[in-house]
């Protein structure tokens, strides 16, 4: 499958629903109690497409996107605008918002990741398909600037510094993502009138592991 580096358009996924989806394998034992097991390290998000639509040119825009996909075949960037900062949804990026690493004196590249938390618990997302312009960076809560002092690969989600981070020193990044994301089916159904009286066509949408 290849991945095409395009977003699926911002005002249709305007609307859509979805979220994470975890995996979990319940076992009930003859006591009563339950032993709980995850296949997944990491959760998958899904989303629904067609929920975004209003009106007949959107459907139009849709069925365009979907044929250049072919369908499942390619992946895509998808905007969640319930979560697509580094920070909270009301607030604007800065540079120290996620801990992305620790420097050594040697590495150079960094992954990005949002970490969650709740509690005591917390959980590190890999962010893949960071939005070029968007990145913002600091080493010690010293900012860096991008094509002088680092380079952003926006198609893995990796860092690079010009100079290896000293050891011990914090590394810090502020940014808006995509999700990697595929159609979930080979073919959409619509209807010009059951459109008009408020229903609009099944498209689902899955995220891909990149």
């Amino acid at each position: 499958m290849a991945f095409h580096e395009i977003r699926f358009p911002a005002n249709l996924s305007f609307g859509s629903i979805g979220g994470p989806e975890r995996r979990t394998d319940v076992v009930m034992l003859a006591s009563g109690y339950e032993e709980r097991n995850t296949p997944w390290a990491h959760s998958r998000r899904r989303y629904e497409a067609g929920a975004g639509l209003r009106t007949l040119d959107d459907i139009d825009a849709l069925i365009a996107f979907f044929e250049a996909r072919r369908g499942r075949m390619h992946g895509f960037r998808w905007k969640d605008w319930a979560d697509y900062k580094s920070c909270l949804p009301s607030h604007k990026p800065t540079a120290i918002d996620q801990v992305i690493g620790t420097g050594d004196g040697v590495q150079t590249v960094f992954a990005l990741t949002k970490t969650y938390r709740s509690g005591t618990e917390t959980y590190t997302r890999r962010i893949t398909k960071p939005v070029a312009g968007t990145i913002l960076v600091a080493v010690a809560r010293d900012p860096k600037v991008e094509g002088l002092e680092f380079s952003l690969d926006a198609e893995r989600g990796e860092i690079t510094f010009a100079v290896p981070p000293d050891l011990g020193v914090t590394v810090y990044a502020g940014f808006e993502f995509d999700v990697p994301v595929r159609f979930d089916t080979d073919m959409i159904m619509t209807s010009i009138a059951s459109f008009q009286a408020g229903e609009v066509p099944d498209v689902p949408v899955v995220e891909v592991r990149i």
